[in-house]
């Protein structure tokens, strides 16, 4: 049964607003007359359609974000754990809807559990706010009847992703800030200050000092050729993007990633870390191990690692042990194999990969402020170097002329 945004007055001229199902629009209007209610407005929202039928137009932006989707799943487990019926739980999370977009998109998958449909199958509905990973974990759930706990996992999941993220961005922030900064304080210096103050230097025809006469140069370059440079620099980005998407040239260049000079482990931790979180919820909520595997590798990043994964699936299924197919590439962690390998003697894989996804991810977080920490202070020193030589340029002219009134 389709669901349909309202905007309706009642009897003492008060506006409402809220989500009803029913067959057609002109129904909906009709029950809001049963209520006492004069429509307003009345608009098809379920499955992303038209009164016609038609598909909707989505909004530029118009996307759950990770936030709302972890407080989503949330919700939702904890709703189905008291024993609430799946129409109900939608029912209350709907209430609780805030943003428009998100009270939509629970209507949407509430008019199509109410039609008859499964909750991955609502969910497929809307791929681009839900992942395959997500609705597979969903329908894993349905099938072996633990769809509560199944999504409490999956909370977890999200919840420790969205952490991990924030505390990436947040180390990575300030020295972020302090590059751009640096950057426009050495562009005003050198395109509004030197220029000034060195040119009254150069009208009394005094010899200039090297620096100053270097500066000067550079001061007519960046005035005069700036824009030149950052186009050529917003092109070149443009082609290397555009290079990227060519599977060879991307290839090679993931594969320098992971053995790049300090940034190398950080990127195998980053990629070691969603793989062994992604495989830990997956097998754990009983979803077959290539399956899992197949799921897991799509999460990657780095394209070299995903081949390695592929590579280590097809061991698997010709009957290798999981652990003995990820030692035959070294990009994963001797850690990671360890406690595999530990899992499947003890039959307990899913707690020994979700282990290790901890300690991986504790350890990008420690890499990550590391890297942060050393470029934060290389930052700082950089551009007290070159502040220090533009004031020197300036300064130098002064004390040569000091000295020659001595």
């Amino acid at each position: 049964m389709p669901a349909f945004r309202y905007e309706a007055v009642d009897a003492g001229g008060s506006t409402r607003k809220g989500v009803l199902n029913a067959d057609s629009a002109r129904a909906a209007r009709a029950d809001l007359r049963t209520q006492g209610l004069v429509p307003v407005l009345v608009d098809a929202i379920a499955a992303g359609v038209d009164e016609t039928g038609a598909a909707r137009k989505r909004s530029f932006g118009d996307k759950l974000s990770t936030v709302e989707l972890s407080l989503f799943t949330r919700q939702l487990a904890s709703l189905l754990e008291a024993s609430l019926p799946l129409e109900q739980a939608f029912t209350a999370l709907l209430e609780q809807a805030e943003r428009t977009y998100v009270r939509d998109l629970i209507a949407s998958i509430r008019s199509e559990i109410m039609a008859g449909s499964s909750l991955s199958a609502a969910l497929a509905q809307h791929p681009r706010d839900f992942a395959d990973i997500y609705r597979a974990l969903v329908a894993s759930g349905e099938q072996i009847g633990q769809l509560s706990r199944v999504l409490s996992r999956l909370a977890d999941y999200i919840e420790r992703r969205n952490s991990l993220v924030q505390k990436v961005r947040l180390a990575f922030t300030y020295p972020a800030i302090v590059t751009v900064v640096a950057f426009a304080i050495v562009i005003f210096l050198l395109t509004y200050v030197v220029p000034q103050i060195v040119s009254v230097f150069a009208n009394t025809k005094q010899k200039l000092p090297l620096l100053t006469i270097i500066m000067l140069a550079i001061s007519d370059f960046v005035r005069n050729y700036g824009w030149i440079v950052a186009a050529v620099v917003v092109v070149a980005a443009w082609l290397w993007n555009r290079a990227l998407k060519n599977p060879v040239i991307r290839m090679r260049w993931h594969r320098w990633l992971l053995n790049a000079p300090m940034y190398g482990r950080f990127e195998r931790s980053l990629n070691t870390a969603r793989f062994a979180s992604t495989l830990a919820i997956t097998t754990g909520s009983g979803v077959p191990i290539l399956r899992a595997l197949q799921t897991s590798r799509d999460t990657l990043s780095n394209v070299a690692m995903r081949a390695q994964v592929e590579e280590a699936t097809a061991s698997v299924r010709e009957g290798a042990g999981l652990a003995r197919a990820l030692s035959a590439h070294k990009h994963f962690p001797p850690m990671l194999i360890h406690m595999i390998r530990a899992g499947e003697v003890t039959g307990e894989l899913p707690a020994m990969l979700d282990r290790a996804a901890s300690a991986q991810e504790q350890d990008l977080e420690r890499r990550a402020l590391t890297i942060a920490g050393l470029l934060e202070p290389a930052l700082i020193l950089a551009m007290g170097v070159v502040v220090l030589l533009i004031v020197l340029a300036v300064l130098m002219p002064i004390i040569e002329i000091n000295q020659m009134v001595r």
